[in-house]
């Protein structure tokens, strides 16, 4: 496959996986899939910098904890719930305390358990205490926070499918992806992410660089802990590594010394 095309049809791919917008998908393979996955913090930057316009503009009409409301509801229905369904199934797994076969089963199930639930609720929460409180910052730091988060919790799948991690089920999401992203997709993208947090929280030039490399390390972390769990990477716990990262971003740009 030539190279413009497979890059042609990886952001294609990207953008459906990560975003609601109308694109007509293209070829689908693990070449493309590869493609797409490291390029999943470009579309995370872009939705962010989408995101901080509706916090600012909101922000501008509307108390700080309501336009951060919205701005997390505008994220949900940009994603379609996707990554925070994928949270809630994540959690419920790991927290029936199973393995296998029997904690992957956890994760089909259409319901939502208290762990699922609690899980939910306590990352909504920190994600639009987070934003009321970016509100309050110039809008090139505001513009620069946002896009980091949503960026660095994309780029927390990227990592999710460097090779050597494999796929829990022989299908699905989890088999096309896993295991499709070689290192310098993974060097590029943490540089990237990281001198855009530069600028995120002003006169601290090196606390959004650093507070995305200790969200990635937990990402890591919890990845490891679910191979060793389940066998491999799921749809859901890719969308569960999109959440956790991208909270503990916001908490860690809101955090003062």
């Amino acid at each position: 496959m030539p190279a413009e095309s497979r890059f042609l049809a990886g952001t294609r791919l990207a953008v459906t996986t990560f975003t609601t917008l109308p694109v007509r998908a293209g070829r689908i393979d693990r070449p493309v899939a590869g493609t797409a996955m490291a390029l999943a913090p470009v579309v995370g930057a872009l939705l962010g910098a989408l995101l901080a316009g509706v916090l600012l503009l909101t922000g501008a009409f509307a108390p700080p904890l309501v336009a951060a409301g919205v701005t997390v509801a505008a994220a949900a229905l940009l994603t379609r719930g996707l990554h925070l369904d994928g949270l809630a199934d994540t959690v419920d797994a790991l927290g029936s305390y199973r393995r296998g076969a029997a904690a992957l089963e956890i994760m089909k199930k259409p319901d939502v358990g208290p762990f699922g639930v609690v899980a939910l609720v306590v990352v909504l929460l920190v994600q639009a205490a987070a934003l009321a409180d970016l509100v309050g910052r110039s809008w090139p730091a505001c513009l620069a926070a946002v896009a980091t988060a949503t960026a660095a919790g994309r780029f927390g799948v990227t990592v999710a499918c460097r090779r050597g991690v494999p796929a829990a089920r022989p299908d699905g999401l989890g088999a096309l992806v896993a295991g499709t992203v070689g290192p310098v997709a993974l060097v590029v993208g943490a540089v990237a992410v990281a001198l855009l947090a530069v600028p995120a929280v002003p006169g601290r030039p090196w606390q959004g660089p650093l507070t995305v490399a200790v969200a990635l390390a937990v990402a890591v972390g919890l990845q490891t802990h679910v191979v060793r769990r389940l066998g491999g990477m799921t749809g859901d716990v890719l969308g569960a590594t999109v959440e956790v990262v991208t909270t503990l971003v916001y908490l860690g740009l809101v955090l003062s010394g």
